[in-house]
């Protein structure tokens, strides 16, 4: 296995700091509004990650954290006059449903800030009595970052005409103007406040995560965990202040490696009416089904930026479409192993810092080979059998594929229309079995102008959706 580190901008070969074992570390999300487009490219993009490494005999350990108390969530409870905790437990609630939706399975840890407070002050304090940290006349704590001559390595942005941190974060308490906070003392009662040692108030975003994978994993002298992940937009200052934290109070690198997903961006010209520009998860699984926006959203490559436009989603699904026609072919049957040559290609690529391009082209010629010689001989059951294995081996490892065939053409269409369908089917055969043919076809017809289609098999009568 291959990986493309943030940090070195080079691929390389992935040597875990314990032998066959993998622990990763995402950043999630903060939880004061609905799951969108940019939280599920990155989820996505670890998930393929996780399912190479699985299907490469590694033990994976994969967390992702939930940022429950921020500034945004404050407002928040504010504006609504809900509880913190109704509030982020809605979110949470909510984006693990868009996941699921998506296929993405859910991280072995997925802790809370504010679960992991102990964690956090033990680490501030540990800053502030090696005087890399320090408490301000406010109750607000800093870090020093001219205690950290490594400080920089991660994002190589910290240069003055680059240092939006400095700008974010500007005070005359600082000693620096690069320091950022560590902690955020309460300035009113009313404010959402936890008490510790130097001050009473809040986290700061970046030590979250410093302290959450020192509380969760254990790694050697040299890192804590394998490989850091997040969407690029972390790169600095996010993850650059989270690295040196961890660094000054440990002692050590937080992670061997460091991955970052590209951006999602929305093209406005190419939306349709039915989905706007919203960039929510939520409203794009109200038009499209979660295996076919998962299919879309995993096949451009996971460091590129992504384009979202309709257009190149429906063309996506087309793709898609091919894969479940030929499990149509091949069903009903039972799986027996997939193809060698083609495992090992799929692997290879993937392999190759999750080379999607490679992976979903391999599977194209594997879907036109395999129709080709079910169109010479389509009794072939040891095709069938392979070709099947073949597909449950697809979606082990991209999460496509997985639904019963039939199913899939028939997404899209509610339960009264369902219901609608079966009835005037149930007519239309009991007309072919008076020999009414007239009827019958007249039958079809209102069934084809309702956008569905017919096929008559050894089975019964079959439909999908046009």
């Amino acid at each position: 296995m291959h990986i493309y580190d943030s940090v070195k901008k080079t691929k390389l070969p992935f040597e875990p700091i314990i032998p066959r074992k993998a622990s990763i570390y995402i950043c999630g999300p903060t939880v004061y509004d609905d799951a969108h487009l940019g939280h599920a490219r990155s989820s996505l993009s670890f998930d393929l990650l996780s399912r190479t490494l699985k299907l490469l005999h590694y033990q994976v350990t994969m967390c992702k954290n939930f940022t429950d108390i921020d500034d945004k969530i404050i407002k928040k409870i504010k504006e609504s006059g809900h509880t913190l905790e109704e509030i982020t437990t809605h979110y949470i609630d909510r984006y693990r449903e868009d996941m699921r939706a998506l296929g993405v399975r859910d991280a072995d840890i997925e802790p809370k800030a504010t679960d992991s407070l102990e964690a956090i002050e033990s680490m501030i304090q540990t800053l502030i009595d090696r005087d890399i940290a320090y408490v301000v006349e406010s109750g607000d704590v800093y870090f020093d970052v001219s205690k950290d001559r490594e400080y920089g390595i991660i994002s190589k942005m910290v240069g003055d005409d680059r240092d939006n941190q400095s700008r974010v974060e500007h005070t005359y308490f600082k000693r620096n103007p690069k320091d950022f906070a560590l902690w955020k003392h309460c300035s009113r009662e009313s404010d959402i406040c936890f008490d510790t040692a130097f001050s009473k108030g809040r986290p700061g975003w970046h030590i979250e995560c410093s302290a959450m994978i020192e509380k969760h994993f254990v790694g050697n002298s040299e890192y804590t965990i394998d490989i850091h992940g997040g969407g690029a937009d972390l790169l600095f200052p996010h993850h650059e202040n989270e690295a040196s934290q961890s660094r000054c109070a440990t002692g050590h690198e937080v992670a061997k490696y460091w991955m970052h997903n590209g951006f999602v961006n929305i093209d406005g010209e190419k939306m349709s009416k039915s989905l706007g520009n919203s960039f929510f998860v939520k409203d794009a699984l109200k038009v499209y089904d979660g295996e076919i926006l998962r299919n879309y959203l995993i096949s451009i490559h996971y460091r590129n930026d992504f384009n979202f436009n309709e257009e190149d989603l429906l063309n996506s699904k087309k793709r898609l479409d091919r894969l479940y026609r030929l499990k149509k072919r091949v069903t009903p049957t039972k799986a027996s192993k997939p193809n060698r040559a083609f495992y090992k290609a799929i692997m290879s690529a993937m392999s190759d810092d999750l080379n999607i391009s490679v992976a979903l082209a391999t599977i194209d010629e594997m879907i036109s080979y395999t129709n080709d010689k079910l169109d010479e001989n389509p009794k072939d059951k040891g095709l069938k059998k392979e070709t099947l294995a073949n597909i449950e081996f697809i979606d082990e490892l991209l999460g496509i594929g997985g639904k019963e065939p039939f199913a899939y053409f028939q997404i899209g269409v509610d339960s009264d229309t369902k219901a609608k369908i079966e009835s005037l089917i149930a007519k239309r055969d009991s007309a072919k079995v008076d020999r009414d043919y007239k009827k019958a076809d007249a039958i079809r017809e209102e069934i084809l102008a309702m956008g569905i289609a017919i096929m008559d098999t050894s089975e019964g009568t079959i439909w999908e959706k046009l």
